[in-house]
């Protein structure tokens, strides 16, 4: 039985590895920068009750592909009303074909449906890491808006083995994350005395 490769990897392989190696200059292909994996966090209110947090885990499960983990809070804080061992986010790491699958219904379907949408921003973390926050969930198409009575934001990091940022952003560039255009500044205009 043979397995489909994604479309996305499909394109990487074929395009955009061949693609970097011109423009950078790499010799080899382990030099070439890779998404390594996609994690995307939410994160779930201290007073939230049990059916609230359920709903949480099955979106972000629905959204990723995979089931999402809760995360528990470490040390109590009273300022924040958290006790320790509680319940404060949810969140799923993607590797192989689910991180590619997923890349592509964020890229085609869920960042085009955002109202107003001019792009992404051009900040990187330094690192060549990428993190994007959406406010609102139900962009993407697995959530249904009817059953949903919450709003809920999501952190989306795509990590790579970029050494820098413009190595980072060049691959996510050509893989089709549609980064904002940087606007030429005006060129100040000589005033005359």
């Amino acid at each position: 039985m043979s397995k489909t490769v994604p479309p996305l990897k499909k394109h990487y392989t074929e395009t955009v590895v061949p693609a970097l190696k011109v423009a950078r200059g790499y010799k080899n292909i382990h030099q070439v920068p890779k998404l390594e994996k996609i994690v995307l966090n939410t994160g779930i209110s201290s007073e939230a009750d049990k059916n609230i947090i359920a709903e949480t885990q099955r979106d972000l499960s629905a959204i990723a592909g995979q089931k999402a983990l809760l995360n528990k809070s470490r040390k109590a804080i009273a300022n924040f009303k958290l006790r320790q061992g509680q319940t404060v986010g949810s969140h799923v790491t993607l590797r192989g074909d689910a991180m590619w699958h997923f890349l592509m219904r964020l890229l085609a379907v869920a960042l085009p449906s955002i109202r107003d949408f001019r792009g992404v921003p051009n900040k990187l973390d330094g690192q060549g890491n990428y993190n994007i926050g959406i406010a609102d969930f139900t962009i993407f198409p697995e959530i249904v808006v009817e059953n949903n009575k919450r709003q809920m934001g999501l952190d989306v990091t795509f990590v790579t083995t970029a050494k820098n940022d413009e190595e980072g952003r060049e691959l996510l560039k050509l893989l089709g994350m549609p980064f904002r255009r940087i606007e030429p500044a005006a060129a100040a205009k000589p005033t005359t005395a």
